[in-house]
């Protein structure tokens, strides 16, 4: 007969494992929010599936579980989606106590990272798209001229 806390700590591992079999991420591999989730991922050592998604022919599983905004990434847990990058970081950090935080503990070092974080999303990411759009329109402009 086991110790009744070595058959715990057996069942909580099983528990854990199955949890993270069960992890899909719809992503596509250039996306930097894309990126922010496999980072998580990473930094917790959870086992997931990849799902590349084509960002201009999105996949009925992409728009069936982001229905509101159709992007990448969706974390898939347990069937049920989470979207928006910030958002899935904090999920997986939430679901995944026992390893290593992603977040600090204090609540005002986590408010700071949580500001860069929002800021990243909303200054240097937008600069980069609007530099990668009039790249874009640049390109075409000059082909135009030809």
């Amino acid at each position: 007969q086991l110790p009744s806390s070595l058959s715990i700590s057996i069942s909580i591992s099983i528990s854990i494992s199955s949890m993270e079999e069960e992890i899909v991420l719809l992503d596509f591999w250039s996306s930097p929010f894309g990126v922010r989730a496999r980072i998580a991922l990473a930094e917790k050592g959870l086992a997931y599936q990849s799902r590349e998604e084509n960002v201009f022919n999105k996949s009925s599983l992409l728009l069936e579980m982001n229905p509101v905004k159709k992007q990448i990434p969706v974390l898939i847990h347990k069937g049920k989606p989470v979207c928006e990058s910030l958002i899935i970081v904090e999920y997986i950090d939430e679901v995944w106590k026992h390893k290593s935080p992603l977040l600090p503990s204090d609540p005002c070092q986590r408010a700071h990272a949580r500001f860069w974080a929002d800021y990243v999303d909303k200054k240097i990411h937008s600069l980069g798209k609007e530099m990668w759009i009039s790249k874009g329109q640049a390109e075409k402009q000059q082909k135009r001229s030809s």
